[in-house]
Parts: structure tokens; C-alpha cells; sequence
């Protein structure tokens, strides 16, 4: 497949040049960057020296497969009014620009819409917190067992705030420190909700959610509490069954940690049972499971490509 980056300079392009450079089915044919034209990709994304001698260019090729969009909120949509893209071209979107009721788009968690992304031509990537978020309640939601309201923490890496530099994203505020922020109003409520209620329709209980900004680049931790009446073994046969062909989600009979599944396109969950609610504790690296690797493996599908193509990653570990 031929491909091309739109917003070749942010965090999730230089993710998916890594995975890409490696897939063996993936050849780049341009990365798009209006305030870089010309420069090496190296020189902004400065791990890919030796790798690559691609440069970035400011013009649209029409003579590709496939389309990421991997510019800020808001920018897909201008950028697609503004600029005629082929019939024969796949759109992947990994803004939040096409996530929520978007005609003609599919949202792209492979683990609950698999089939439908195979037949798509337009693909909205999901939210790093969501794809977490979701891939811990999706088994629930399917067997019609979220009856009240979900509590649930998480904590992201800086990267998850993109690459412009803010006051809490800069070292000296991050390092050794944690903070609250959008408490009960992130922007993923409304894709995790419409997820749930995809398989559960009636679900109208409060989704209470606290995220964290954690003094670390990489990777999403959130812990899931909610009403259960089952035992343990029944919820972890039930997530084991859910998630018994998904190549990316493992269920862990130990507490799992983020090293894990940093650099890795996997999610490990742990279910505990306390009294008369599941707990369930989710991981997943924000850029690669979060964003580029997912939508890589959306890239896979469309094509009919396993989905594990250029996606076997080792993890950090240590």
C-alpha cells in the first residue's frame, strides 16, 4: 500500500513512521507538513536517523492507498473541505474530527467493530483514554451487565497532551508531580459512551471519569470500578471469551504495570473482585495501542492483512 501523513511533524506521525518503515507492506509515498517543507523527517523526528531519507513536502499526492490525518482537533475536517482526495483513497482519521455519529465514517476499534471497518473506506481512529476505557467495559456492556453508574482514574503520559509545548507538559511542572484535569468532562466521554451503548442499548447510568497527567512520556494506566453480582471466575471467562481472537488484548491473572505495554500495540487488562463490584485495570500505550499502531491495524483490515502485520512490538519491560 502506498501511503500518506497529513501533520507529519506531531507525535502520532513520527509513531506510525516508526511502525511503518518496518511493515513490510506499507510503502511511504509522502509526508505532509507545511512548516517543515523540505527538511529531512530525521530532523524532527530525530529517532528515524539511518532510517529513513524521506523529506517532508506541503503538496497532496493523489497517487496512494491510504490517508492519515494526524493533525490537531478540528484540522481533519478543514482539511478534507479544503482539499479533493480520491474515490479510490482510504481515510484514516486519528483526530476526534469523525469520531461521534459521522456519516459514512466507522469507528475504528477493531476489538467492537471489526467487520465493519473490513468494508469501510473511512475511518475514525478512537481517542487514547476511550480505546483504554472501552476495551475494560466492552465484555460487560455485551452481556448487558453495566446496571449503575462506572467509576473510573486514569493517568496518561505527556505525550498524550501532543507535541506543542504547555505549561504541564514542560519538564520542570511534570517531572515529580501529578495533577487532576477535565474531571467528569473529557472530551472521550461521548465515544466511550457511544460505544457501551452500541452493544448495550439502554445504558444510562453516569460514567464518572478522573483522569491524571503522570510525570512519564508514555503509556495509559485507568482502573474501572463498577457494580457486579457475578464471582471473579465468571467475569474473567467472560473477558477471556470476549476477547478470545483479539491479537492485541491479553487478560492477566497477575496486577499487571505500564512497562509492559509501553511501545507495544497490546492492552492488558486484571479483573479483581471486591465485595459486590469488578474492578478491572486497563494498560495500553497512549501513542501506539492509543493511536498510530491502532491505526495501523485498522490500516491491516482494510487491506485484508492479518492484523498483527508490522505491529509485533517488544515492550519496554524495564
Amino acid at each position: 500500500m502506498k501511503i500518506g501523513i497529513i501533520g507529519g511533524a506531531g507525535y502520532t506521525a513520527g509513531e506510525l513512521l516508526r511502525i511503518l518503515l518496518r511493515h513490510s507492506q506499507a510503502e511511504i509515498e509522502f509526508i505532509h507538513s507545511n512548516s517543515n517543507k523540505g527538511k529531512p523527517i530525521y530532523a524532527v523526528h530525530q529517532d528515524l536517523i539511518g532510517e529513513t531519507e524521506l523529506v517532508f513536502v506541503d503538496q497532496v499526492s493523489q497517487a496512494i492507498d491510504v490517508l492519515f490525518l494526524c493533525v490537531g482537533h478540528g484540522e481533519a475536517v478543514k482539511f478534507l473541505e479544503k482539499n479533493s482526495i480520491g474515490s479510490h483513497i482510504k481515510i484514516i482519521d486519528l483526530s476526534q474530527d469523525h469520531r461521534l455519529g459521522k456519516l459514512d465514517w466507522v469507528y475504528g476499534l477493531p476489538e467492537l467493530n471489526k467487520i465493519a471497518i473490513q468494508k469501510s473506506n473511512f475511518v475514525a481512529n478512537p481517542g487514547c483514554f476511550a480505546t483504554c476505557i472501552e476495551l475494560s467495559l466492552l465484555p460487560l456492556a455485551k452481556a448487558h451487565l453495566l446496571k449503575n453508574e462506572i467509576h473510573i482514574s486514569g493517568t496518561t503520559g505527556s505525550t498524550g497532551a501532543g507535541q506543542k509545548p504547555t505549561d504541564t507538559t514542560h519538564f520542570s511542572w511534570r517531572n515529580n508531580n501529578l495533577s487532576v484535569y477535565k474531571a467528569f468532562e473529557h472530551q472521550h466521554l461521548g465515544e466511550i459512551t457511544q460505544s457501551i451503548c452500541q452493544l448495550q442499548p439502554d445504558f444510562q447510568h453516569d460514567i464518572n471519569f478522573i483522569p491524571y497527567r503522570g510525570n512519564f512520556t508514555r503509556g495509559i494506566l485507568v482502573t474501572v470500578y463498577t457494580h457486579f453480582e457475578g464471582s471473579l471466575a465468571e467475569a474473567q471467562e467472560m473477558y477471556k471469551n470476549y476477547y478470545e481472537n483479539e491479537p492485541f488484548v491479553f487478560v492477566s491473572a497477575e496486577n499487571p504495570d505500564l512497562k509492559q505495554v509501553v511501545n507495544t500495540n497490546k492492552c492488558v487488562l486484571y479483573l479483581e473482585k471486591h465485595k459486590n463490584k469488578l474492578m478491572i485495570i486497563s494498560l495500553i500505550d497512549n501513542l501506539t495501542k492509543g493511536a498510530s499502531g491502532q491505526a495501523i491495524q485498522n490500516m491491516n483490515l482494510l487491506f485484508g492483512l492479518p492484523e498483527t502485520e508490522g505491529l509485533m512490538l517488544k515492550a519496554a519491560a524495564f
